[in-house]
């Protein structure tokens, strides 16, 4: 490559071009100029010095061009920079100080989603002083590399080579959280239209699933009334907690596509039962967003026909599990008649039947519907869940055979009520039941039914052309949120929560939804290289490529060191998961200390999608 000099209209340019050799028409070999890089008009360089021209031509070729933009081109296998340091004892700078470079590649993600222009647009409007975009940013990164309270979080803008806000005052963290809150559908939405533009997210699929969070604190929300004398609940609430921890928690439901990526999440108060969750969730994240049908896809906790009517009238379809428990004496029985399973070995079985039925729609009008029921028993669920049960299964055994070993007391007979036959179990007192009479109470029947059903799953759906196993493997990608949740929750650290504004606490879920965007994406890239270099497992389903912790440690040892004023210097660069997400990235990092504008283009030249 070489400095070109052109004219346009009698004015001087500088371009960067270089010379390849083409097939001309008669089939010869000819000598062509290419374009590489507009530098722009020769006057916005020259120094006015001698021989400038003579001069920049000379600097490239040895590696040390005059104009930074040129640095990206220098072949650096025939030029070698020299570096020559020197420091006096008691400079600072003999103590080596990294500063963190990782967190380029999610701003780089963050810019690619639209989220960094989206958030600048809406500062414009609300006219704020604050560096709304500043703090944003580092509540992001922060979350990802070091997640840590708001206030702490604040304090780590000196962690990072350059500081992310100029922003003095850290309360405006919270004011920060107001803001994402306000624009929280607008931000959502824009990333989003960003994944299916770039990425070519399919919305055909839709996963849905709740889980909670808890917080430090005893005393749960009071419901109030407000100006119009409407009930507010209040948000943090004792319920049935994910984690068996005794103490108030905040609803979570969390949408999913196909490839695993989250699109949305919703918040409720922590009272409010899982099947509760869909239409609301629904309403606020998906309804006005997706007009193209898509399958809605759940597990037994939020099977409820007001939530699939709600999908039905608007031309949506399901697949959701539906508690065989609950079911009726003729759906079990049919579940169990083993005539007309198709078998595959001794490990797997699965059957199908169209049924027609007449449900209560979400106004609690009649309806009629036609829906294909999946039964299916897993030799794989079936020793999982003996394995669950095994400690339960084995004390009922016992109870049996060896009743004069066991007293028990009320709250052990309240476990066992169900096996117990109703006429001899006193509801009332509480009293200690004699050991002795206890061959007689037990309804050893009501024991093998309830082992019968061990390794069955029963799932209902709209698709009633779509074969038995497509019903059951789709299904079965609604485990991936789990993984979601796992990693919401410990990476992430999205729980115990602090903030008690309900706007903060919304705002809090949003930046852990944006990270955990930020963190799919980079496992999806991982993913993709892992299959074009050939060392991805065979037959893996749901591939990682990485764990978020790893991740997560590989960036926070991405950190470059400040040798002078000119010069850094890169740190673990050859750590393996971090090569492993450079590679992912197509980031090839040369050895070399690199000057701040060329730190600034590798940020630049990271290709997302």
């Amino acid at each position: 490559m070489f400095i070109d000099l052109t004219r346009n209209n009698g004015k001087k340019y500088l371009r960067l071009a270089d010379s390849v050799r083409v097939t001309n028409k008669d089939g010869f070999k000819v000598p062509k100029k290419v374009v590489v890089l507009n530098l722009g008009p020769l006057d916005k360089f020259d120094d006015g010095e001698p021989d400038y021209l003579l001069r920049l031509r000379e600097s490239f070729r040895n590696g040390n061009p005059l104009i930074d933009a040129l640095l990206p081109y220098v072949d650096k296998t025939k030029v070698r920079k020299e570096y020559r340091f020197s420091f006096l004892e008691g400079d600072p700078k003999c103590i080596a100080e990294p500063k963190k470079y990782g967190h380029c590649l999610i701003e780089r993600i963050l810019d690619e989603l639209g989220v960094i222009a989206a958030i600048n647009s809406y500062k414009s409007f609300s006219k704020l002083k604050y560096d709304v975009l500043g703090l944003f940013r580092l509540l992001v990164y922060g979350r990802i590399l070091n997640p840590q309270s708001k206030i702490a979080t604040f304090s780590q803008n000196s962690d990072y080579y350059e500081s992310i806000t100029d922003a003095d005052y850290k309360y405006n963290i919270y004011d920060t959280l107001d803001f994402v809150t306000k624009h929280k559908k607008q931000i959502i939405n824009r990333i989003n239209s960003r994944l299916i533009q770039k990425a070519g997210r399919k919305n055909d699929i839709i996963f849905y699933d709740v889980t909670n969070f808890f917080y430090e604190t005893e005393k749960p929300d009071d419901d109030y009334e407000d100006e119009n004398c409407n009930t507010i609940k209040g948000l943090r609430k004792y319920g049935v907690c994910k984690e068996e921890r005794k103490l108030p928690i905040v609803q979570m439901g969390l949408f999913m596509d196909e490839n695993g990526m989250p699109i949305s999440i919703e918040m409720f108060p922590g009272n409010t039962l899982d099947h509760q969750t869909v239409q609301p969730a629904l309403s606020r994240s998906i309804d006005d967003v997706i007009d193209s049908r898509y399958i809605f896809i759940g597990d037994r906790g939020i099977c409820n026909y007001a939530n699939i009517s709600h999908l039905l009238k608007r031309n949506k379809g399901y697949i959701v599990s539906k508690s065989i428990k609950k079911s009726k004496d003729e759906e079990k029985a049919w579940i169990l008649d083993d005539s007309d399973y198709t078998k595959i070995g001794d490990t797997f079985k699965y059957k199908s039947r169209i049924v027609h039925k007449t449900i209560k729609d979400e106004n609690g009008k009649k309806m009629n519907i036609t829906e294909k029921v999946v039964s299916y028993w897993s030799k794989k669920f079936y020793d999982r869940e003996i394995a669950e049960n095994k400690s339960f299964l084995e004390f009922l055994d016992k109870l049996v055979e060896q009743p004069e070993s066991f007293r028990i007391t009320a709250t052990q007979a309240k476990k066992i009520k169900k096996f117990l036959k109703s006429e001899f179990v006193n509801v009332e007192t509480g009293e200690l039941v004699d050991s002795k009479k206890l061959k007689t109470m037990v309804d050893i029947e009501e024991i093998n039914k309830y082992k019968k059903f061990f390794g069955y799953y029963q799932i209902v759906t709209s698709e009633l052309t779509m074969p038995d196993l497509e019903v059951i493997d789709k299904y079965h990608g609604l485990t991936q949120i789990e993984n979601q949740f796992k990693i919401m929750k410990s990476d992430l650290a999205t729980r115990p929560i602090y903030v008690h504004n309900p706007e903060h606490i919304e705002a809090h879920l949003t930046i852990c939804l944006i990270a955990l965007i930020v963190l799919r994406i980079i496992q999806h890239k991982i993913v993709e290289y892992k299959k074009q270099s050939g060392t991805s497992k065979e037959g893996t389903h749901w591939e990682m490529g990485l764990t978020g912790e790893r991740i997560q440690n590989a960036l926070n040892k991405w950190n470059v060191i400040n040798m002078d004023d000119t010069y850094y210097q890169m740190c673990n660069i050859r750590d393996e998961d971090l090569q492993l997400i450079l590679k992912a990235f197509n980031l090839e990092i040369p050895n070399q200390f690199f000057a701040r504008g060329e730190l600034k283009h590798i940020k630049k030249s990271i290709k997302i999608f």
